[in-house]
């Protein structure tokens, strides 16, 4: 028997290597193997000798060149040769169904934009990897079954998450850089199940004894961690993007707790800093419930939580899609302009693009004159706009009742809001139920989130 090298799925032909920085190689040997590791783009060898477990990992400075590069490693018995390897980008993409949503869309349910972007794919400096569904019990060292590094083309691109490739194909064509995208997603999923047993310990009991890791894999709390996160780290990313929180809508406040949970876990395992981590707001959707108010099936809330995240995860963003949803389809098909939006904050926040704008308004204050509620916004330099006038605001006096309110912009920055049936408003809300068009944007039209000015758990709505 001869000595030989194990590579873990994410290294290999045509990966993207993030630029500029240092990166680890690892994997696998006997014990003790010693062999040696050539990169065309360094001017000597590296040495290597694995450890008495059979595990070893190097790091590499990589640079700016946009040149593909090789990397060979030899051992007495063995050469293994990685080909077509370029520095560039790199984003691990994650979440549930409207992450994992193809280019090509689902049955009866469409990406819109997906063929045309499929046709024009070809894009030798966009490359993908897919981490397929599969679930653990325990954390694995590598991806069971997966889609290899690839270069984008319209062979591969249409079963490829539509948000992934969209914002990867953008970023790659501004940049002008090599990107590469890493999918690993699983519809229907809950937050709990893509953090760690360490973490998750914190905030409730897992015990995977006895449990079938093959049936409800996604709601497993550490399941999807440990077979679609874990097996990734330490591979260095740039930074995260996130769509999920349609299946923890009735657990807001405790989603408040465990997605910072999860954010911070995948930062402190990769341990490259607080890594850029954009997320996508859900977007509305009836959820067989129109008349869902003041309690947690209403998706308001988690809306609610996720923008408050923003302010306790730090390096992040949001991106809002109040505008994008589709009443009686939980899968919109405007998938482009969710990655848009998460693009908005990478550019600005993370590459620099100090004029590109990435956050639509926020609630700042109200005052109340004359009996209407006027309304100043953060995040709205230039103003405020709607596209054919406001709908969806409410205002409720002292008894809690929430009247439907006229609204307007008034001074091309602020929003008035009255109800002839309450004369002393004190409290307002916009957009505050499952499904809803979002009427208000900045200049930049970027929507504004739904929000609340009360903190009540008591609130009733007027009957029609």
């Amino acid at each position: 028997m001869f000595a030989e090298v194990k590579l873990p799925a994410i290294v290999s032909s045509n990966m993207v290597l993030q630029r500029n920085t240092t990166v680890p190689l690892w994997g696998w040997a006997d014990a003790k193997e010693k062999f040696t590791i050539e990169a065309s783009w360094l001017s000597e060898p590296i040495k290597v000798e694995a450890d008495k477990e059979g595990n070893w990992k190097v790091d590499v400075k990589t640079t700016g060149s946009k040149e593909p590069q090789t990397i060979r490693i030899a051992g007495k018995y063995f050469n293994i040769s990685l080909e077509n390897v370029v520095f560039g980008e790199v984003w691990i993409c994650s979440g549930q169904s409207n992450m994992q949503q193809p280019l090509s869309g689902y049955t009866g349910q469409p990406t819109y934009g997906g063929m045309l972007a499929t046709a024009k794919a070809k894009n030798p400096n966009l490359r993908l990897f897919t981490v397929n569904r599969i679930g653990s019990k325990a954390p694995l060292t590598d991806v069971k079954e997966y889609s290899g590094w690839e270069e984008a083309s319209p062979d591969n691109v249409l079963d490829f998450s539509a948000v992934a490739y969209f914002f990867g194909q953008q970023l790659q064509e501004i940049l002008d850089v090599p990107v590469g995208m890493i999918h690993t997603s699983w519809g229907g999923s809950s937050v709990q199940a893509w953090i760690s047993k360490e973490e998750i310990s914190k905030y409730q009991e897992v015990d995977l004894t006895d449990v079938d890791i093959t049936k409800g894999t996604n709601h497993i709390p550490t399941a999807l961690y440990n077979s679609m996160i874990h097996p990734l780290i330490p591979y260095t990313i740039r930074g995260a993007l996130w769509y999920q929180g349609e299946s923890n809508r009735g657990e807001p406040k405790k989603y408040e707790e465990l997605f910072p949970a999860m954010v911070k876990d995948w930062r402190t395992r990769w341990g490259i800093g607080d890594f850029p981590f954009y997320y996508a707001q859900i977007a509305p959707y009836w959820y067989n419930d129109h008349d869902a108010y003041d309690n947690y099936q209403n998706s308001a809330f988690i809306r609610e939580t996720q923008l408050k995240c923003v302010d306790i995860i730090p390096n992040s963003g949001i991106a809002v899609t109040l505008d994008i949803g589709d009443e009686y389809c939980i899968h919109p098909p405007k998938k482009k302009e969710v990655a848009d939006r998460l693009l908005f904050n990478a550019l600005n926040q993370t590459y620099g693009f100090k004029t590109i704008d990435y956050a639509g308004p926020t609630y700042a204050s109200h005052e109340v004159k004359d009996g209407a509620a006027i309304i100043t916004f953060n995040n709205a330099e230039s103003g405020v706009y709607a596209y054919k006038g406001l709908s969806g605001f409410e205002v409720a006096g002292e008894d809690k009742v929430f009247y439907p309110a006229t609204a307007e912009i008034t001074d091309r920055k602020n929003v008035t809001v009255k109800s002839e049936k309450v004369p002393n408003p004190v409290a307002i809300r916009y957009a505050w139920q499952n499904w809803i068009e979002g009427t208000l944007y900045d200049t930049n039209l970027l929507p504004a989130s739904s929000f609340r000015t009360d903190t009540w758990d008591d609130a009733t709505r007027a009957a029609d």
